[in-house]
């Protein structure tokens, strides 16, 4: 009705609200962040031991040192080589949605070692790349890379070739057990429980038998 108001005010019309259209709620305005406001460190934890036979003790121990409460500390048994993680993709998933809720905080993914992550060099940057480009940060608490990584310069081409010294170890490891139980096969050790009954103890138990000892 007055238009020097009109054009003062400069409010902003929906597309969907007009003249005889019914009223509807529609989605709030996020609110406003303050960029001199700074933002807390939201830490997401996990750690990982590939055998049942392995303890996670020390691992959970240095994230909750580090300041992660239990709560947000993810944990599992579970080779690298299985495909699914379930905890692991959980911390995930959880790190995404609190960096949704809380975008001006940053949000950090903590392992204790960069091995605890992936099976190999190619998962281990794409896991990396992958946390990036969702705004997320890693962290490493030891290792040959400790502290927080840089995906930019640098950061990135020694975080590269740490995973493939990384990889090259693993292989190494696995390749000398492989050698090791062969050599022991030849020579007649196969490893696993001792036998329960010897060949000296059949042995006895067929004689007794043949004699009429046992029945």
């Amino acid at each position: 009705m007055v238009p020097r108001l009109k054009k003062a005010l400069r409010v902003p019309t929906p597309t969907d609200r007009g003249p005889g259209r019914p009223w509807r709620p529609g989605t709030p305005p996020p609110a406003p962040i303050d960029p001199d406001l700074p933002g807390a460190d939201i830490r997401i934890g996990y750690a990982r031991c590939s055998t049942l036979g392995q303890e996670l003790d020390s691992q959970l121990d240095a994230l909750a040192g580090h300041g992660i409460p239990l709560e947000k500390i993810f944990s599992e048994k579970i080779s690298t080589r299985v495909r699914v993680r379930p905890r692991f993709e959980e911390a995930l998933r959880t790190a995404r949605e609190v960096k949704a809720h809380a975008p001006h905080c940053r949000v950090i993914f903590t392992v204790y070692e960069m091995k605890r992550l992936a099976r190999d060099a190619a998962e281990l940057t794409a896991l990396a790349d992958h946390l990036t480009a969702h705004g997320l940060i890693l962290e490493m608490l030891a290792g040959p890379l400790p502290g927080i990584y840089d995906p930019t310069g640098p950061g990135k081409l020694l975080f590269a070739f740490f995973a493939a010294m990384a990889e090259t170890e693993r292989e190494n490891i696995r390749e000398s057990t492989l050698e090791g139980l062969d050599t022991a096969a030849r020579k007649g050790k196969h490893g696993g429980r001792p036998p329960v009954i010897t060949d000296d103890m059949l042995h006895t138990v067929l004689r007794r038998r043949a004699g009429g000892g046992v029945r």
